[in-house]
């Protein structure tokens, strides 16, 4: 937190389930500070109400958003941040999964938020992005609030990670297309035909 901006909202607003391990993290972590960047923009934790342009917890993890687009694959998560790609950190049962926006698949990354904060700072050019973030924007200018940068090949079809692969576009739209991806995907064989549209 000592390396990464001012808090986006000043308003902190949790709904704490006394029962939940996941929201007593949420809610500890918000309280220290209530959303944030860092690594140039390549880290979004989000806070806890809409705010600064970037969407709140509550928000994001609408149904209606974006989530409904990856059907099953979304669910028991809160999502709560994500990588400069707009893959997504989120709690279930207490740990820290990582959530491919492209296929939905989760990887278990640390048994709570503490171990997450450890590893992201242990490894944060690839667990956020950051070197490929920092050459776009040096390109392209800075990464406005509320998008994050996609592959216009996606990653899981042989996109490169590349300067010339990436664009901006807004989180919530971003998730939608992944999600018809992702759900498109699930159950294809290698080499099995996609429809994927770059959306602007």
């Amino acid at each position: 937190m000592e390396i990464s901006s001012a808090p986006l909202c000043n308003t902190l607003s949790i709904q704490t389930d006394a029962t939940s391990t996941s929201s007593a993290q949420l809610d500890h972590l918000l309280k220290q500070k209530n959303g944030f960047y860092a690594f140039e923009g390549a880290l979004l934790v989000r806070p806890s109400n809409t705010s600064s342009g970037v969407l709140g917890v509550s928000d994001w993890n609408n149904e209606s958003l974006w989530r409904y687009e990856y059907q099953d694959l979304a669910s028991n998560l809160v999502f709560y941040a994500e990588d400069l790609f707009g893959n997504q950190f989120a709690l279930e049962s207490g740990q820290v999964v990582l959530f491919d926006a492209e296929t939905g698949d989760k990887e278990v990354l640390a048994q709570d938020i503490n171990g997450w904060a450890k590893l992201i700072l242990e490894d944060n050019n690839y667990r956020t992005g950051y070197s490929l973030g920092h050459k776009w924007q040096a390109k392209n200018g800075a990464l406005e609030a509320g998008k994050r940068l996609i592959p216009k090949i996606p990653f899981v079809l042989g996109g490169e990670y590349s300067v010339e692969n990436l664009y901006a576009l807004e989180d919530e739209k971003s998730m939608r297309l992944r999600g018809d991806l992702a759900i498109q995907i699930r159950d294809l064989p290698d080499g099995a035909q996609v429809k994927y549209t770059i959306v602007e």
